[in-house]
């Protein structure tokens, strides 16, 4: 998420709570969870095993636990708990803004688009031209739609990333990463009945033009999916996947998170995609192998009571 304009590291370091290691008059241009970041925003690491991977990464201003040695460029905000500080800041930068009627008055919408009764828009919402809005689906605040979009009843765009910290000392144990991300479904994309898109964490979860969504598919917070994909229903994808383009998932096929699936691959129903795969082949079972390959394996595991009955007579 970027900020509306720069905001002095002196004040951030006052808002949270932390000490400031480094340049007092650097500046922060957005908020970033650390596989987001840009020159020019905030980001946090807890966890040792990843300091190095955020010290080294675009963020300009790191909130962190430990005090350590600030690299070049850099400053760093210790704290006792980074997480609770990032989320503190997310939630002054991107509050919730109650709704009051099922169209907000800041949304925009385009030329030509139609909204069947029980279409809820939130705040600041975009909507291009020539859309079809079919009853009862829920657009939450700041979602960006494109032309010629058709979304199918009951469907919800940017619901909260699924996104926790385990504190295991407590009673209740998981802490809301708060979302401050959007969703964004670029032109001529028809997304089905019943399907959920959740917003990114901090960035944007896209949905490519041209691609066309069947129904009961569940989107995860900053994934990115390609141009012309072709998915059908109960399709899960998980947190910050990368879709390329022209790639089809077929009935139930689930795909794990922080992944890539190559352009023009394709997936038989209910696969399992744990890792990332290339594109250009056909893929099947889980995990996914190439199709063909996996295909003669059931086969073989088919004739082992045949084998077995050959050897035992013998």
């Amino acid at each position: 998420m970027k900020f509306e304009q720069s905001v002095p590291v002196q004040w951030i370091a006052e808002y949270i709570g932390a000490t400031i290691i480094g340049d007092t008059n650097r500046t922060a241009t957005g908020i970033n969870e650390i596989h987001k970041v840009t020159p020019g925003d905030i980001s946090f690491v807890d966890n040792e095993k990843y300091f190095n991977n955020c010290l080294m990464s675009a963020a300009t201003i790191i909130i962190i636990n430990k005090e350590v040695a600030c690299p070049e460029g850099k400053t760093l905000l210790l704290h006792p708990d980074p997480f609770s500080g990032y989320v503190k800041l997310v939630k002054y930068f991107r509050p919730f803004e109650p709704a009051y009627k099922m169209i907000s008055d800041s949304a925009v919408i385009g030329e030509g688009t139609h909204l069947q009764p029980g279409v809820f828009v939130g705040n600041h919402v975009r909507i291009g031209n020539n859309c079809l809005i079919h009853p009862n689906v829920t657009i939450y605040d700041n979602t960006i739609i494109g032309d010629n979009v058709i979304i199918h009843s009951g469907t919800v765009l940017g619901a909260d990333a699924f996104y926790f910290k385990r504190r295991k000392e407590r009673e209740v144990q998981y802490d809301k990463m708060e979302s401050c991300g959007r969703v964004i479904i670029e032109d001529d994309v028809e997304i089905g009945a019943g399907c959920a898109i959740d917003k990114g964490v901090s960035g944007d979860t896209i949905i490519g033009r041209g691609t066309k969504l069947d129904n009961h598919i569940h989107i995860g917070h900053g994934a990115v999916i390609g141009k012309n994909c072709l998915f059908a229903g109960q399709v899960g994808i998980g947190g910050k996947a990368i879709i390329e383009d022209e790639v089809i998932l077929w009935g139930q096929v689930g795909v794990s998170k922080d992944l890539t699936i190559g352009k023009g691959a394709v997936v038989y129903a209910q696969s399992g995609v744990g890792q990332t795969i290339e594109g250009g082949k056909i893929y099947f079972g889980s995990p996914v192998d190439d199709a063909r390959t996996k295909m003669r394996e059931l086969n073989w595991v088919k004739r082992i009571p045949e084998i077995w009955e050959k050897l035992t007579a013998k």
